[in-house]
């Protein structure tokens, strides 16, 4: 029989089909049963509207057979098969689909869907095979015959026998070489794992004969190799089943089965949108962090599946990064895929997915915060930093989005609260959303310059992530209420209180600028504080970057030595103060080791490193002394 040469132009378009297209070669089997799946839907679409026809989804299935010792992987489906006519037209054109034909002669419009529309999957088989053989025979036909190709030579067909209409594909599995281990694509445990990665939704079962190591019958310790056969796929997707038959445990077994973590998830959301665009989606909010959340290594994204078929196990751009913690899958069938079925056309139908997949997340953590409080405090410690990250991101362009999912710590309630619950309780005459920064809640209930504030009587906020103090810059207010650092320079109370201050500031103006002149560029200004009680000194910054941040951006790589503006802020009403203008009066060499020391002192409340500890615990002993 004359071989054939393929209808597409030339050996290098097959080349391509199969070099270049696919990026993993596991993906030939994927393809295979998807081709396998469309034919027996064929034959479902059939059954509709001829008469003659009966459609019984029992007897409808594929089978994966392995044959080592000839290096031969078998697929066999009883769908509809192929005439002659149909195996030259469909195998022997390249790129050209019966699927896609068949999908343009047939309305389908009862939730079934054809996989291919591409016609390039048949041939990805030659990435891993040298030749491969296609028993056909059709529906409604007598005869059946036999298509065979070695690849870009071309391919034959001829006549042949087969008892049951279907198609049966046999690969001959290339020998190894230096850089592929193609044994693999004959052992029945990696066979299973490609099934059930990419095929494991296929509505029809996916068979498979596998052995079993089991028990010899009437022995206690003598086993045997067994063969059986086994259905490798789960066919009907949770995500497809009726929420309202669906237990929190059947959705929590289908977060384990998926391996989307190894914690309980701590909520799903399953959506089902059949409009402009048709998808469905199950959701997982996690319990805990990743090990590898915060770290390079961290992949997000949601398994994407085109009519049950997996294409992607990370397709990013389903979320946005600040709901990165997200897990779960989505499946449409209106998705534009690329010819390879692995990647996607980035076009609307995926933007309105990702944004409709955005509001459900938002929508589901607010009604945790509303109705489920202590489980969205767990959330929050988990994932609420990721929700400042998102704040400060991209210019702030999501703050009004995630605004309203932020919590922060109270020093009234000593526990987590909302802005929305700090603003509802904010006396009348409290002007700004007061915070203070710090390494930790304790260490920030110690600071000297909460003391004020504190004592008018207004709620302060924590902020103990390095984010927390960037992010609400980058809010600037919450409900027309603007945020107020209790260590900014000018705390905004009403001037009449700050009178006493002014006179005390000229009273004293010879002295601060003796101090000031000590310290020299260490700090800005020596002033009268404002907000002290009973510490006898503290810093303040006057300007854009805090204190806090000055730590956080210089503990960074390839810092720039950035600098806040300090101002030293002296207690006029303390003890101490007596004795600065004592030295100053009598002993001003006594005054500049009285001013060292009230200046680290105020750094190491801080959390600030001393430029020179020998120094300082020499001066402390010259005090002593």
């Amino acid at each position: 029989m004359e071989t054939k040469q393929f209808k597409a132009e030339s050996k290098r378009l097959l080349d391509m089909m199969i070099h270049s297209i696919y990026t993993h070669k596991e993906i030939f089997l994927r393809e295979l049963l998807s081709n396998a799946s469309d034919a027996i839907d064929k034959i479902y679409y059939k059954a509709l509207t001829d008469d003659t026809l009966t459609f019984d989804k029992d007897s409808y299935y594929i089978k994966v057979s392995v044959d080592k010792g000839n290096r031969l992987l078998k697929l066999t489906d009883t769908g509809i098969g192929m005439t002659k006519e149909e195996l030259e037209n469909n195998l022997g054109t390249i790129a050209k689909s019966g699927s896609l034909a068949f999908k343009k002669e047939n309305e389908l419009k009862d939730g079934h869907d054809i996989i291919g529309q591409f016609g390039v999957g048949f041939y990805s088989a030659f990435m891993v095979a040298d030749e491969v053989t296609v028993i056909s025979k059709a529906l409604g036909s007598e005869e059946a015959y036999k298509w065979e190709s070695k690849g870009a030579e071309g391919y034959i067909i001829t006549p042949c026998e087969k008892d049951s209409i279907g198609t049966e594909i046999t690969l001959k599995i290339k020998e190894n070489n230096e850089d592929e281990n193609y044994d693999e694509y004959l052992e029945e445990y990696r066979l299973k794992t490609i099934i059930k990665k990419y095929s494991d939704f296929i509505r029809y079962p996916i068979k498979m004969d596998v052995t079993e190591r089991k028990l010899k019958e009437g022995s206690e310790s003598e086993y045997e190799e067994v063969v059986e056969e086994q259905t490798i796929n789960s066919m009907v997707p949770i995500w497809r089943k009726n929420k309202k038959d669906l237990t929190t445990e059947d959705y929590e077994n289908f977060y384990s089965e998926k391996r989307y973590g190894f914690d309980k998830p701590l909520k799903h959301i399953h959506i089902s949108v059949d409009g402009a665009v048709r998808y469905q989606a199950i959701l997982y909010i996690p319990e805990n962090i990743p090990f590898d959340y915060y770290s390079q290594e961290f992949e997000k994204g949601l398994e994407l599946y085109s009519n049950g078929v997996l294409i992607m196990n990370k397709c990013a751009d389903l979320l946005p990064d600040y709901f990165s913690f997200v897990k779960g899958m989505v499946d449409s069938e209106d998705l534009s895929l690329n010819i390879s079925r692995e990647m996607l056309q980035h076009d609307r139908q995926l933007k309105l997915i990702a944004k409709n997949i955005n509001k459900k997340i938002k929508s589901e953590l607010l009604s945790i915060l509303i109705n489920e409080r202590e489980k969205y405090e767990q959330f929050f410690k988990s994932f609420g930093r990721q929700l400042k990250y998102g704040v400060y991101s991209d210019y702030g362009t999501h703050k009004d989005e995630l605004q309203d999912l932020l919590m922060f710590y109270s020093s009234k309630e000593k526990k987590l609260v909302t802005l929305d619950e700090y603003v509802s309780r904010m006396p009348e005459d409290q002007k700004y959303i007061y915070y203070a920064t710090g390494e930790s809640n304790e260490r920030i209930d110690k600071l000297p310059q909460t003391e004020l504030v504190a004592d008018k009587g207004y709620e302060i906020l924590y902020f103990t992530d390095e984010i927390d103090e960037f992010a609400i810059r980058m809010l600037m207010s919450y409900k027309e209420k603007e945020f107020k650092s209790v260590s900014s320079g000018d705390l905004g109370f009403p001037a009449d209180e700050e009178q006493g201050t002014a006179e005390e500031e000229k009273e004293n103006e010879e002295l601060f600028d003796f101090m000031k002149n000590i310290l020299k560029d260490k700090v800005k200004d020596v002033k009268v504080s404002k907000r002290l009680k009973t510490h006898p000194v503290c810093l303040s910054t006057d300007g854009a970057v805090s204190i806090e941040m000055e730590k956080i951006l210089n503990a960074m790589p390839n810092s720039q030595n950035v600098k806040a503006d300090k101002i030293l802020e002296i207690n006029v009403q303390h003890d101490v103060f007596a004795s600065l203008k004592e030295a100053f009066e009598k002993d001003q060499e006594k005054l500049t080791l009285f001013t060292n020391l009230l200046y680290n002192q105020a750094l190491l409340i801080e959390g600030l490193p001393i430029e020179d500890p020998v120094e300082f615990t020499n001066n402390i002993c010259k005090v002593m002394v």
